[in-house]
């Protein structure tokens, strides 16, 4: 049986703030989402050392700096609006898509 998978408050494009974890407070932009792990990967935010061999297309090999992952829940969307962080909500427009909108102010999220 297949686990069914939700549909998630955070886009690839979005900026998110942090609420948790040595990161508290830090904002920065969603540059991938990763379902199955329900975590994202966010610029500047969760710094790691990754030590990397040498390699054809890295012959010098060393130590690289990347983000690591963070789990959707202890992200918050910034409302583009206002520059809050705010809660998402699912209403369908006019068409009878459901659109993302900030459960703040009632306007509607573009998507990026």
């Amino acid at each position: 049986m297949k686990k069914k998978q939700h549909k998630l408050h955070i886009k690839k494009g979005d900026t998110v703030k942090v609420l948790t974890g040595n990161d508290k407070g830090k904002t920065g932009k969603v540059l991938e989402v990763i379902k199955a792990k329900n975590a994202a990967i966010i610029e500047g935010v969760r710094m790691v050392t990754k030590h990397v061999k040498p390699s054809a297309t890295k012959p010098e090999g060393g130590i690289e700096h990347t983000e690591a992952h963070v789990h959707l829940s202890n992200l918050m969307l910034i409302d583009p609006a206002t520059g809050n962080p705010t809660r998402v909500g699912r209403k369908l427009d006019e068409k009878g898509k459901l659109q993302r909108y900030s459960k703040k102010t009632g306007e509607i999220i573009k998507n990026v």
